[in-house]
């Protein structure tokens, strides 16, 4: 008899996100201890061997917790008895900027970074179910995002890799069930302070309750759609933008405003948004409501002064280019 549905599904995802890794690779799986992710990792420590692959495990101890470091502890030796190695704990200092939610993803993707690189690894490996991609969907949607952001989770992005965004939460906790895994539930997933945990708990249940079963599989499928629309739109932006964008040594940038003119806005703005950061403004800083004040100087241009942008940079239109560049422009 073979294994549990759940189990199969689970490990099905794996061997399909490893199929093209080389023999001998090192894989990682980055487990907190929560159903998706101990059940990735199951299904890892089962898959990566026949597909001669090394996995290992490693967990990130936020400290945020009381009873944190030991709880770490506890992962890396669950993922030693099952035979991924190395089995780390790593610990991080979470800061304060963004929020408590954005502080601590920064921290721990610095720690799994950091410990790929140490370890050589070929793949980390994280534990994102659709569900967690509706949810990021409905985030994108309530700051009234673009494309890109309703777009989700990527699959595969640099060297991490999400199996399970086309797999239901609903079945990491059979899975686990299964194979008699007991999975630790975080406090947090359940603190209403946290915006994700509000939309997991309250909003997609009454979209569901409303609308009826499969809307977290509608909202994760439409994020799939408009990331093949974005990924199109941001090659295009590149071309245009490679083709036409002069920089000093000073960090300016400069765009000719009648190439501007001459694409759709989507395209149009993507390349505004490039420009800014090229000439230093920071990414994460630059938002929607900057690009599109900026956008105006080419939409409905009336001699208006230049826009300020975060990372003390301005634009301006003058003589038919659009500048970009440390305040104040001369």
């Amino acid at each position: 008899m073979g294994p549990h549905p759940a189990v199969a599904d689970v490990r099905r995802a794996v061997r399909e996100a490893l199929a093209d890794l080389p023999q001998g690779a090192l894989v990682l799986v980055a487990c907190s201890g929560g159903a998706d992710s101990l059940a990735l990792a199951a299904a890892t420590a089962f898959v990566a061997p026949r597909a001669e692959l090394r996995a290992g495990l490693v967990t990130v101890d936020h400290q945020l917790q009381e009873g944190s470091g030991e709880r770490a502890v506890s992962v890396a030796r669950i993922g030693s008895e099952m035979g991924l190695g190395p089995s780390e704990v790593l610990t991080v200092t979470v800061g304060t900027e963004g929020g408590p939610e954005a502080a601590a993803r920064e921290a721990r993707y610095a720690a799994l970074s950091e410990a790929a690189e140490r370890l050589r690894a070929a793949a980390v490996l994280l534990g994102h179910t659709r569900d967690d991609q509706a949810e990021t969907v409905l985030l994108g949607l309530a700051r009234g995002s673009g494309t890109r952001s309703l777009s989700g989770m990527a699959s595969v992005a640099a060297i991490y890799r999400r199996p399970l965004l086309g797999i239901p939460r609903a079945t990491t906790v059979a899975a686990c069930g299964a194979l008699g895994l007991r999975p630790w539930d975080d406090p947090h997933n359940e603190d209403p302070r946290f915006t994700r945990v509000r939309v997991r708990r309250r909003v997609l249940p009454v979209l569901e309750a409303e609308l009826g079963p499969g809307v977290a599989e509608a909202l994760a499928r439409t994020a799939a759609m408009a990331r093949e629309d974005a990924d199109a739109l941001d090659e295009w932006a590149d071309s245009a933008y490679e083709n036409c964008a002069l920089s000093d040594i000073g960090g300016s940038v400069r765009l000719p405003v009648t190439e501007l003119e001459k694409l759709p806005g989507a395209v149009r703005r993507r390349m505004v948004r490039r420009a800014a950061i090229a000439a230093g403004a920071p990414s994460g800083a630059l938002s929607a409501t900057h690009v599109l004040a900026v956008d105006r100087l080419l939409t409905h241009w009336h001699g208006q002064k230049a826009v300020d942008l975060p990372g003390g940079l301005s634009a301006v239109r003058r003589y038919g280019t659009l500048i970009f560049a440390i305040s104040p422009i001369p």
